[in-house]
């Protein structure tokens, strides 16, 4: 399989390409090229979705909890419309799959039977829960293999998809979901099923034989690494990680090269972008203060939004490859002994930059050197980690093997082996590189923005003063809006954003010196910033209102008194926003 992220065009998330009570007939004119050969995979709707069993049937117009479906299949991309959580769920649609082929020179050529055969991409089926304050649950994460249609006379076959749940609830069935999948053009001569079972079932021994294989390289790897000294046991080193399925997969494959095309346009705006995805812990049932693993399929952690330190890290390092840096994900542990990860890059002088994938910010590493005299003068730590494990990436993985594994102490010589114990890239290519196995997931591209910046922020700003008029009336007070104030605000917010793209200041001395013009002298200006992930005015509001500084602008009393909001919604890929809105208000000073 050829690495998809290759191609430069970027695709958009396409929502459905028809619904499914269509005949793929009808579609041959506006979508359909006659040279090329089709998957219309349609989902025919949804039952048996127990825990929404006592769900209220929702009205028209009436805000409700929705499911919606994504579908990813060799660097195509589409999403279902939402439709309302229900025992028996009304997913009805159709997508229209290209199923082209990767060998150089025959992209245009049609594919035959055979050489769809020989194509053991899986369709990925994500199926995503969306509640009423916009917050996203991941509900199960499918992979379909379609080949069982080339053995159809009619071209065409139907069969029940039974969605298991995520995380500790991998084995519980979450759903079932009816699904058809038809061939067009239809095969003129079909394969056998027995072919194709043969086919699937070499597959299947292929891979656990390379996996296998791959868990006894890796238990000798990890003897030895003991033998060099017994504490290693204690370290940090993660060789394997359970995806949303519960299945164990080893680190290096949740890490590929990713280029995002026109949608970023350098390393520090991807940090940024990946910064804007939320971060959550996997959840845990029954709490008990443990943290369930999850390392997410990529496909799954953009569908959901967010994830945990480790999903944000991988993308992050995937991201950083692309740009053509030197980048690994590093596996330790921040304050007070708490686990975490993080991604490192190395320039070719031997520099070593931290990023941090949860907030973007960016930490140059400069080790103590434990050798030195003792009143010599040292670094002082500029970054929050304090231990390292280990570090990987698509095609390397190495073990902290220095005496201490202290990040102030550590040296990124990767190449040391005395400092830094290397696993087989062989043994690693093996069972990570694109296509190596059947059982790896393939990467999905990013997927341009649908939300417009400039509508998304004039409703936003809408709804956010009709919330604080509302606010102060309960008060008592009548609200005067300055909207010469309000827009003057933008200048400064463009400048926060900026700022935390690029990692430098830009200075705001134009906004400043037009403030002072539309402050009157006598007049008090106060004004508060404030940055969110969401575009969900009510929930902003409430936690505006938690800051004293902030309610004291809301509801503010004064002579001549004005108030001023401005919201900015900054869109990146995958509809990943930052928000920034500001409040202010001017008013007479009385001395």
């Amino acid at each position: 399989m050829a690495e998809h992220s290759k191609i430069e065009a970027q695709p958009s998330q396409k929502t459905a390409t028809h619904f499914a009570d269509k005949d793929i007939t009808q579609l041959k004119k506006s979508n359909v090229d006659p040279s090329k050969r089709y998957l219309y995979l349609q989902v025919l709707g949804g039952k048996a979705f127990l825990e929404h069993l006592h769900e209220p049937e929702s009205l028209p117009g009436q805000v409700c909890s929705t499911f919606t479906l994504y579908v990813h299949f060799r660097n195509q991309r589409f999403r279902s419309k939402p439709v309302p959580c229900a025992c028996e769920p009304d997913l009805k649609e159709g997508f229209l799959l290209e199923i082209h082929r990767d060998s150089f020179g025959e992209g245009t050529k049609m594919a035959d039977a055979t050489a769809m055969l020989s194509i053991c991409d899986r369709v990925h089926l994500v199926l995503i829960k969306t509640d009423t304050s916009n917050e996203t649950t991941l509900i199960s994460s499918y992979f379909v293999d379609w080949r069982a249609v080339l053995s159809s006379p009619s071209g065409k076959t139907c069969f029940a998809v039974e969605l298991m749940g995520v995380g500790s609830e991998f084995k519980v069935p979450a759903g079932v979901l009816t699904v058809s999948l038809e061939l067009y053009p239809p095969l003129v001569e079909t394969l056998s099923s027995d072919v194709i079972s043969t086919q699937q079932s070499l597959e299947r021994q292929r891979t656990a034989e390379k996996e296998k294989l791959f868990l006894v390289y890796a238990k000798q790897w990890w003897r030895e690494f003991l033998e060099i000294r017994p504490s290693h046991k204690s370290k940090m080193v993660k060789i394997f990680a359970q995806d949303e399925n519960g299945i164990n997969r080893p680190v290096c494959s949740f890490v590929r090269v990713l280029r995002a095309g026109r949608l970023l346009e350098s390393p520090r705006q991807a940090a940024r972008f990946v910064s804007l995805l939320a971060y959550e812990k996997a959840p845990v049932v029954g709490g008990g203060g443990g943290k369930q693993e999850q390392w997410c399929t990529l496909m799954a952690f953009l569908c959901g939004g967010k994830g945990d330190c480790e999903d944000h890290a991988t993308l992050l390092c995937s991201l950083l490859l692309g740009f053509g840096l030197d980048a690994y994900v590093c596996v330790g542990t921040k304050a007070k002994g708490v686990p975490h990860t993080w991604v490192l890059t190395r320039g070719t002088d031997g520099s070593i930059t931290f990023w941090e994938s949860l907030t973007a910010h960016r930490y140059l590493h400069q080790p103590i050197d434990s050798d030195a005299p003792p009143l010599a003068p040292q670094p002082k730590p500029s970054s929050p980690y304090r231990t390292v494990g280990c570090v990987f990436n698509h095609q390397t993985f190495l073990a902290n093997c220095q005496p201490t594994d202290a990040v102030e102490l550590c040296v990124f010589d990767l190449q040391n082996q005395s400092r830094w114990k290397a696993m087989s890239e062989e043994a690693l290519r093996s069972v990570c590189a694109p296509g190596s196995t059947a059982s790896l997931p393939p990467l999905p591209p990013l997927c341009a923005p649908t939300l417009d910046p400039a509508a998304t922020s004039n409703q936003m700003e809408l709804e956010m003063r009709y919330l604080v008029s509302e606010h102060r009336k309960d008060l008592g007070l009548a609200t005067v809006w300055d909207d010469h104030l309000s827009y003057l605000l933008s200048s400064a917010l463009s400048a926060y954003e900026l700022e935390r793209c690029s990692g430098v200041s830009c200075g705001n001395e134009e906004f400043q010196d037009a403030v002072r013009r539309a402050v009157p002298d006598g007049h008090t200006f106060k004004g508060f910033p404030i940055h969110f992930l969401h575009c969900n005015a009510r929930r902003a509001f409430a936690t505006c209102l938690k800051s004293p500084f902030c309610e004291e602008i809301v509801c503010c009393r004064g002579d001549h008194m004005r108030l001023a909001v401005r919201v900015r919604v900054f869109v990146y890929p995958e509809n990943a926003c930052a928000v920034w809105l500001m409040f202010a208000c001017k008013y007479l000073s009385i001395l």
